[in-house]
């Protein structure tokens, strides 16, 4: 049913139109710094142009110039039978001139011609090479700004996308983009700028006769509209499957032990193959579209010279004017010449067009995400947050992540600067949606979260992190050292700090006994290395960054009881001064709090210490029952009065 649905949501997206003069300009602006290497490429169009224009003017000036009976006339020594063309406008030969001039100045010519050959293949060569430093430049610009863009994006952001597709966004969209801005793009400009050119040259020389060779050019950009419209939204669905593809392919790779574990190979193999084979279908479509659009350029190409020949020919063969001028051979064969010269670059550009077309389908893609403003964003005028005392309180807040499906209600607490607050609660009371508001990862939908008096939406939210640690269930570690894991949070300190945290957090010790020590290479989320072992290298990296108020969602749920005791001294010493917000599932966090309070459907129902709330005999007398029990003697925790109470 997902799919389907976002199958539906593929095809609105596709008919739907798009902005493609905005993209183009949304380019241009990127391509702003190197206005001069654009002005040195436009030059070196046009001279490259202006050259293949050349070229058929000079070969029909080589038939009437050269190839006509004044010339074999010349040959044979006899006087001239005819006046040479008026349009021998290269060729300065004597009406009289003999056989030495007349090979004197064919050779001229056709050196010139293939100079002009050989000229524009290394203009274009030095066109290329330019235009590659300036869109590879662009490129990197581009790639930067997303970057960059997606680190700003709230979380709520990433809980709706998935992480393949915004890669795709940066590698593949990328990719696409960079294909077109090098040979591509260079063919459509010199390509429309040499039709045109040509065109203006055709029309000039004989208005009728033009007219005619051009008389299939609307039905070439009638089925070139047709085939890179339908071509541009094929491209575009295909740039979504490989999104999707890469959505599959990534979520599959993340939760391969889960797989095995489950028996789940043959699902995801088969949902990755669903996803695969629709991403191939978009892709046979895209290129049915560009396969079928060439043939079709190239026929009505065709039967554009056909037309120049035959109507040429029969003029000339009949010795007949042309509407007032005179039919010659070398007319005929410059207007082929200008035929072929000017069909080619209608087929090229078709055929370009659609990596372009690619291009601006994959540029609105990246724009898209680009346009995607933070669902929480700093004030204009935003503070930077002073040093943190450590009072937390929240007053009255209402939470909420999709509209009217509220998380938490009406949450009143405080904590007080050093004191340490655990919260408890079944699952999916809203225990993570407290800690995930205090750093400002969530804004409040009613109430106010606010530290030391100072609201946390009218300060600058990296001053906030800045002064605020997190250690969570499952901690994310880099594939890089065990170095670099634990300097994360304080990228200047020097090793000697780092070591004492990690002696703090009591992970020395396996530390030490690996290989190459704190120069370890983990692999990927820190494979490599145990859950625990990644949980206590979280709690050294916390401690390096010496936060004022620190965060601990649920810690140690996942850890041993070995490991549960290595990590108690040392949470006992990171606790020590600061405020601390506890989640937890171990009553070892616990009980030593300064208050506990206790969720359900996001409501505190219960607070105060944990001896407190045993001998009230409550809900969260139930839970200890239910879940906590197990990890202490229970005969030796509650007290006698609460035992005497149980037995009544």
């Amino acid at each position: 049913m997902l799919m389907g649905q976002r199958d539906q949501a593929f095809q609105v997206e596709v008919r739907k139109a798009h902005d493609v003069r905005g993209t183009l300009a949304r380019f241009w602006h990127y391509f702003q710094p190197y206005r001069l290497t654009l002005l040195i490429i436009a030059a070196l169009i046009i001279i490259a142009t202006y050259a293949q224009v050349l070229v058929p003017e000079l070969i029909g000036q080589a038939v009437d110039c050269y190839l006509t009976p004044a010339t074999r006339a010349a040959f044979a020594g006899a006087p001239p039978t005819e006046t040479r063309s008026a349009n021998c406008w290269y060729a300065t030969l004597p009406a009289d001139a003999g056989a030495a001039e007349y090979v004197a100045g064919l050779g001229g010519l056709i050196l010139l011609i293939v100079g002009l050959y050989v000229g524009g293949a290394a203009i274009i060569g030095l066109q290329f090479f330019l235009m590659t430093y300036a869109g590879q430049s662009v490129l990197r610009t581009i790639r930067v700004d997303v970057f960059q863009h997606i680190h700003r994006l709230s979380l709520g952001y990433y809980t709706k996308h998935e992480a393949g597709d915004v890669m795709s966004r940066i590698t593949n969209d990328a990719d696409t983009i960079q294909q077109s801005l090098q040979f591509p793009l260079l063919a459509v400009t010199q390509g429309a700028l040499l039709i045109i050119w040509i065109a203006f040259n055709m029309l000039t020389k004989n208005l009728v006769y033009a007219l005619i060779s051009l008389a299939i050019t609307p039905l070439m950009f009638l089925a070139t509209t047709w085939f890179s419209t339908q071509a541009r939204q094929a491209f575009r669905n295909v740039r979504r499957r490989v999104g999707d593809v890469n959505a599959n392919l990534q979520e599959s790779l993340a939760a391969v032990r889960e797989a095995q574990a489950f028996n789940r190979e043959d699902e995801n193999i088969a949902a990755f193959n669903e996803s695969n084979a629709a991403s191939r279908d978009a892709s046979i479509r895209a290129v049915a579209y560009t396969s079928a659009l060439t043939p079709t350029l190239e026929a009505l190409g065709y039967v554009s010279i056909a037309m120049v020949a035959a109507v040429g020919g029969y003029f000339l063969l009949n010795h007949s004017d042309f509407f007032g001028a005179q039919m010659s051979l070398g007319l005929i064969v410059a207007f082929i010449a200008y035929s072929q010269r000017f069909n080619q670059p209608i087929t090229q550009i078709s055929v370009m067009w659609t990596n372009v077309q690619s291009a601006i389908a994959g540029g609105e893609r990246i724009f898209g995400l680009l346009d995607t403003q933070p669902e929480l964003e700093d004030k204009l005028t935003a503070p930077a947050m002073p040093p943190i005392h450590g009072r937390v309180a929240f007053d009255k807040v209402w939470a909420e992540y999709e509209p009217g499906q509220p998380v938490l209600r009406e949450v009143s607490f405080v904590a007080e600067s050093g004191q340490t607050i655990a919260i408890v609660g079944p699952t999916g009371a809203g225990k993570t949606t407290i800690s995930n508001l205090i750093p400002r990862f969530y804004d409040v939908t009613a109430g106010a979260v606010t530290i030391d008096g100072i609201d946390v939406r009218d300060v600058t939210a990296a001053s906030l992190r800045a002064q605020i640690g997190i250690v969570l269930q499952d901690p994310f570690l880099f594939r890089d050292t065990i170095m670099t894991n634990i300097r994360y949070g304080k990228p200047d300190a020097t090793d000697a700090q780092v070591i004492a945290a990690a002696q703090l957090a009591r992970a020395d010790t396996f530390i030490e006994r690996l290989p190459e020590g704190y120069a370890t290479v983990l692999g990927e989320r820190g494979a490599g290395i145990s859950l625990g072992q990644r949980q206590l290298i979280a709690i050294a990296r916390a401690a390096l960054a010496d936060p004022r108020i620190l965060i601990l969602d649920e810690a140690t749920s996942s850890v041993d009881t070995r490991t549960e005791r290595l990590i108690q001294k040392a949470l006992e010493e990171l606790l020590r001064g600061r405020t601390s917000i506890v989640i937890a599932h171990r009553l070892s966090t616990i009980r030593n709090a300064d208050q506990v309070l206790v969720l359900k459907d996001g409501q505190i129902i219960e607070r105060g210490t944990h001896a407190e709330l045993l001998r009230a005999q409550g809900f969260y007398y139930n839970l200890y029952q239910s879940q906590f029990r197990r990890d202490v003697d229970f005969q030796k925790e509650i007290t006698a009065p609460v035992m005497a109470n149980a037995g009544k």
